[in-house]
């Protein structure tokens, strides 16, 4: 199991959720892998964002929505986010709040999105003082343990990381909460476009019955993932609709994540694995005992990236991972 500063990390990574805007989708430990993020760079610049639409400056209007502590009424057009999660989803919506937390506004793939963004404290630990004094209207959260500190600022909509499992459920319920349907509604088809045409290109190349596995070392610990925890998991198994062996798909896609032993890593490793590591490169899994007999790894099968790239799964970092896969995937094939 995780120690508590690791589980720590995931989760706070996992829930930022989000997010890859107008950077290079880069990473990978070899190189074609640098080959791939340039070409992925490219695409993530061409990210669609909606189109703006005029709001209400002074809006007074409220309205119901149904959220995990009960009824609560929002602005109907808020004026001023806080955003301590989702901020991914919100800048597809061309939506960008006035504060987040300080780690996030770091964040590789949407920190130039968020340039003047206040710092609302460290992730998890809101400062209230600092929140208050943004004068917000709305407050988005996935941690339900500040939801008591934070709905006395301002109505608070808390939503668990998880429970919106894909980009199209997380579009579409940002795009109702914000009055911004229209603009999710489009944005969606050009994610589907650019998702179907990755996948086009990767089923072209590689057979259909191939497994691959999501992973993650560090701390001399391996991890495997499902398809709604990052780490790439969401691009390989829900946008490229490829599975991991079936020995073990009915348990890794129920419990999402399992820490897994070197006697029993065969089991859990596909012809494909894409693994994060901030330390390790593809030749210095190739050097080691173990990992060097997995098939994918002799085959050149193996791709290594950074958690800083590997762990968002908000829309715009899954298009933008799932281009770079592809693109890899293709290469690779050649």
């Amino acid at each position: 199991m995780f120690s508590q500063q690791k589980y720590t990390r995931l989760v706070f990574i996992s829930i930022i959720l989000l997010l890859t805007f107008f950077t290079a989708a880069c990473g990978a430990a070899d190189s074609n892998s640098n080959n791939t993020a340039a070409n992925a760079g490219k695409n993530v610049t061409e990210t669609p964002v909606a189109e703006a639409t005029e709001s209400p400056a002074n809006s007074d209007e409220v309205k119901t929505i149904t959220t995990v502590n009960g009824d609560i009424e929002v602005p109907v057009h808020p004026q001023r986010i806080v955003a301590e999660e989702y901020l991914g989803s919100l800048i597809a919506l061309n939506v960008i709040p006035v504060g987040a937390p300080g780690l996030t506004l770091e964040n590789y793939y949407f920190k130039e999105a968020l340039q003047g963004v206040a710092d609302t404290g460290i992730y998890g630990k809101p400062s209230a003082e600092q929140i208050l004094g943004l004068t917000p209207d709305l407050i988005i959260t996935a941690n339900g343990d500040s939801y008591a500190q934070l709905s006395k600022i301002a109505p608070t909509i808390v939503i668990p990381f998880g429970d919106l499992k894909n980009a199209h459920e997380e579009l579409t319920y940002f795009g109702e909460l914000l009055g911004k349907e229209a603009e999710a509604k489009a944005w969606l088809e050009k994610y589907d476009e650019r998702i179907a045409a990755a996948k086009a290109k990767v089923n072209a190349v590689i057979p259909a019955d191939a497994t691959f596995s999501i992973m993650e070392n560090a701390d001399n610990k391996t991890w495997v993932y499902g398809d709604n925890f990052g780490r790439g998991g969401q691009p390989v198994y829900q946008a490229l609709g490829r599975t991991p062996p079936a020995e073990i798909k009915d348990e890794i896609m129920e419990k999402q994540w399992a820490e897994v032993s070197a006697e029993v890593l065969d089991k859990y490793a596909g012809d494909y694995i894409i693994l994060t590591s901030n330390t390790l490169t593809v030749d210095d899994f190739k050097k080691e005992p173990i990992w060097s007999s997995l098939p994918a790894v002799k085959n050149g099968h193996l791709y290594v990236w950074t958690e800083e790239h590997s762990w968002y799964y908000d829309p715009i970092a899954v298009l933008a991972q799932t281009e770079e896969l592809a693109e890899w995937l293709v290469n690779q094939a050649k």
